[in-house]
């Protein structure tokens, strides 16, 4: 066990009110690319930008071709919580983590098990009619034809995701901040703390430790008292879960 792991079990071991803050990183272990690495979406070659894609006039205006990007690269269905999704579920049912405040969008901490999950940019999971609000799963999505269409009154369906342009839910944003504020030690992992106004949310921590988890340098490393490069889920799995 490396310095490193033995600083973080120790801080972990005298927690007693943990928020775990989460970006793209958390997911590639469990086969989702993330958007800003070498090999992540923003730096693959489409018709159009992704990140022009993933914005609220491009839904609007070419919703054919954004249905064609997102159902193929950004619904991952047939992806498995990896060790670090299970790691932090276990850790809430020890007592130790109040939530998990994420910026992706896979559901992969409910799938693990984890209760108390605050999506900022929302879920593939959950989809509505632009009309009459009806719910669709998933599955409907990713298995229609073109742009889905509502089956009651055929208007399109849209993903409870936040497109740029967007601005993020008032509730989620309250739980969230209200969680960081409370907590005793924060873990940030796999974010480049590169997406606003997500990543700023840290700002709201007043406790004892920030720990930062990540495979490159971040803006906050130098107000860590803990900064670890490498795998999250590599890194959380050398730790052992103590309870009272």
């Amino acid at each position: 066990m490396t310095d490193e792991i033995k600083k973080l079990q120790e801080i972990i071991d005298n927690s007693r009110n943990i928020v775990f803050f989460g970006g793209a990183g958390v997911s590639t272990e469990s086969g989702i690319p993330d958007f800003r690495s070498v090999d992540g979406l923003y730096n693959l070659k489409y018709k159009y930008p992704p990140e022009q894609i993933v914005s609220h006039t491009f839904f609007i205006s070419r919703t054919e071709d954004f249905y064609e990007f997102y159902k193929d690269k950004m619904m991952c269905l047939d992806a498995k919580p990896n060790r670090a999704h299970i790691f932090l579920a276990q850790l809430e049912r020890a007592g130790k983590l109040s939530a998990v405040v994420t910026q992706n969008i896979d559901g992969l901490h409910q799938l693990a098990g984890s209760k108390r999950v605050y999506e900022l940019h929302g879920s593939i999971h959950r989809n509505y009619c632009t009309y009459c609000g009806k719910s669709f799963n998933a599955e409907f999505v990713k298995k229609s034809v073109g742009v889905p269409k509502c089956t009651e009154c055929h208007h399109i369906v849209k993903p409870d995701v936040v497109l740029y342009e967007e601005g993020l839910d008032e509730k989620t944003v309250r739980g969230a901040v209200n969680a960081i504020s409370k907590a005793d030690t924060l873990i940030i992992a796999g974010t480049s703390l590169a997406v606003y106004p997500a990543a700023g949310f840290i700002n709201y921590f007043r406790g004892s430790n920030i720990v930062l988890i990540n495979l490159s340098s971040t803006s906050a490393d130098a107000h860590a008292d803990l900064a670890i490069k490498g795998k999250v889920g590599e890194v959380l799995s050398q730790i052992k879960i103590k309870t009272d």
